[in-house]
């Protein structure tokens, strides 16, 4: 099956996910983008990150609290603004 720009996308994230945590390194990461770039098809994507761990789930809670914990910020930013344009 043909890949998408997002499949690409979310292949890359995942890249990025693992050089952050350490398992890669940048010329790792930076060869396997390029081989992300070329992919095709789902399987060539498959292929890049084959040898790399599925995210646990403490990891995905850790980036959805990251995630909420932006969101918070941002809205306590945005109420600051708007209070001293008051």
């Amino acid at each position: 099956m043909r890949a998408s720009d997002d499949d690409r996308q979310r292949i890359v994230a995942a890249l990025e996910r693992h050089t952050g945590a350490g398992r890669l390194t940048l010329d790792e990461f930076a060869q396997r983008v390029g081989v992300v770039s070329d992919a095709r098809t789902l399987d060539e994507l498959a292929a890049v990150v084959s040898d790399l761990p599925e995210e646990t789930p403490q990891e995905k809670q850790r980036r959805d609290l990251l995630f909420v914990f932006v969101i918070a910020l941002i809205t306590l930013v945005l109420l600051g603004v708007g209070l001293a344009l008051r």
